[in-house]
């Protein structure tokens, strides 16, 4: 199968990033959001990033104009029924994004393909919701999309082969790494990253460090580019708090307690960068801790 065409469902951070590399690396795009603002945002922040790849000389002008003239905003279904593949972005939360594949499907082409781009939820029960199991599996960017090069691809119980040799070569086609994880909760890079973030969160929590000790010592200490909480608030720790809640509740184990301080700080609204606050507060120049 030729995939020439991608829709994307979600202009947040990550739908907005898998758009900027399937756009630049020459797929038609249409992205997908309910909010026109949410895709006018999106479109001026890729945009921006692409202004940057420019002045680092890793594209041309003429790859961003090009780039952004593939992307199509949609804010209906119907845009999807030209897709060879819709890969779906929506928030991590499994009622949002079933809910999100039922509305898909009756726009799709009968050979259409579809991925979800969740970080932590079941691809098999993801898929059960739709038309097209066989067709169905998923594909986990990582955060920041343009940079990061490593793209987590989930079988489903039902994902036939066709599916994941097709979806493995739009991946190869955008110059990422393509890793195939079995269908377990949070896969392999949360299943491994989230529990590290959520105990740290613990260690704050217990008043073993502060969140500049923290930080620091994990940068110095292990030659992390990021202290855990600072990842978490990048990450959101509304999305932290759910991939543990999906490993903790899909394991059955009491190592994956989500840290009561990090649903406090769920709860509170603080949800990192994206709120202006969380472990730190980002009102001011520089990020000042909050504990």
């Amino acid at each position: 199968m030729i995939i020439k065409k991608i829709g994307v469902i979600g202009a947040g951070q990550m739908g907005s990033g898998i758009a900027h590399v399937c756009a630049l690396a020459g797929y038609d795009i249409v992205l997908f959001d309910i909010k026109k603002e949410a895709i006018d945002a999106a479109l001026v922040g890729i945009a921006k990033g692409m202004d940057r790849q420019v002045q680092k000389n890793a594209i041309s002008e003429a790859d961003k104009k090009q780039g952004l003239a593939r992307i199509v905003p949609s804010t209906t279904y119907d845009g999807f029924k030209a897709c060879d593949l819709v890969v779906e972005a929506a928030s991590e939360n499994e009622e949002i994004k079933r809910a999100i594949f039922k509305q898909l499907v009756p726009s799709l082409a009968p050979h259409a393909l579809v991925a979800s781009n969740t970080s932590s939820i079941s691809i098999t029960r993801l898929a059960a919701v739709t038309d097209r199991p066989a067709r169905f599996m998923g594909m986990h960017f990582m955060n920041p999309v343009p940079i990061m090069k490593l793209v987590e691809l989930i079988r489903g119980i039902a994902t036939d082969e066709d599916t994941f040799k097709a979806v493995r070569e739009v991946v190869l086609k955008l110059g990422k790494v393509p890793v195939a994880a079995e269908d377990f909760p949070a896969f392999i890079v949360n299943r491994i990253l989230l529990p590290m973030i959520n105990e740290a969160v613990y260690a704050l929590y217990e008043g073993v460090g502060s969140v500049e000790a923290i930080d620091t010592a994990m940068k110095l200490g292990t030659n992390h580019p990021m202290g855990p909480l600072e990842l978490a608030d990048f990450i959101g720790l509304d999305t932290c708090l759910a991939v543990m809640q999906v490993l903790y509740e899909g394991l059955a184990d009491s190592k994956y307690r989500p840290c009561p301080l990090l649903v406090k700080y769920v709860e509170a609204g603080w949800l990192g960068r994206k709120t202006k606050r969380g472990f730190y507060d980002y009102k001011g120049e520089k990020p000042v801790p909050t504990r």
